[in-house]
């Protein structure tokens, strides 16, 4: 092998996940792409299933796995940070109201940066405060484009239904009245990483004797164009 590191075991393993970067192989093609004994292929691509790195398609052959996608997406958590204020600003000034970008954090979802509003009614969430992913507008977002299995896990005891996330998939934005608490609305939308997963959503939010019962009709654009301009950032760093 080329560029060894001096840990071979480490460089044997790397081999391997740049064999697939190429697509799906089996332990031949495996074997074929990397020099390595057929043993040590088999091993190593096993070891590299373990840990997520590499999983199996339905046919049985090594792809690169999720985890993989997972750590490109906290790579890429500084940046969306960075851009996060400018937008979140922005999307505060055009609507009067606070503003929010969520992550999901396994079975929650946390504030990871926000816009708040000064004064009048309103409705805060700093930042750092942990949400259920079983309400409001946001966490509708960080649910609907999951896998099916995970979708439905999370449906379970959720105030929201499939058939609304249906509605959120083909709208591109959700809204929720009185869902995560009585008297608060929201409208959110999807921050799409390079891979086009939802790793974030922006959320507006505020009282519903201001925003009314059917928020999205006067925030939805704000908030999907702030959504864009963060996924935008991702995609062009």
């Amino acid at each position: 092998m080329e560029n060894t590191s001096g840990v071979g075991v480490l460089d044997k393993a790397t081999s391997i996940l740049g064999a697939l970067e190429a697509g799906p192989a089996n332990l031949a093609g495996l074997v074929a792409a990397t020099g390595l004994a057929r043993p040590t292929a088999h091993r190593l691509a096993v070891a590299l299933e373990y840990h997520r790195l590499v999983t199996r398609d339905l046919q049985g052959r090594f792809i690169l796995g999720p985890r993989l996608t997972e750590l490109s997406a906290a790579a890429g958590e500084d940046r969306l940070l960075a851009a996060a204020g400018p937008a979140l600003t922005r999307l505060h000034d055009i609507t009067g109201e606070s503003a929010q970008l969520y992550r999901r954090q396994g079975d929650m979802r946390i504030c990871v940066a926000a816009a708040e509003r000064l004064s009048g009614l309103r409705d805060a969430v700093p930042v750092g405060t942990t949400l259920s992913m079983k309400a409001g507008a946001a966490a509708q977002i960080l649910l609907a484009w999951e896998e099916a299995e995970r979708l439905h896990r999370g449906l379970q005891g959720a105030r929201f239904t499939a058939t609304a996330l249906s509605g959120v998939r083909r709208r591109g934005w959700a809204q929720s009245i009185g869902e995560r608490e009585p008297g608060v609305t929201s409208v959110a939308a999807p921050v799409r990483g390079p891979s086009n997963r939802v790793v974030a959503a922006v959320s507006v939010s505020g009282p519903i004797e201001r925003l009314t019962r059917h928020p999205g009709a006067r925030l939805a654009q704000a908030v999907v164009e702030a959504a864009n301009r963060l996924t935008e950032a991702l995609h062009h760093p």
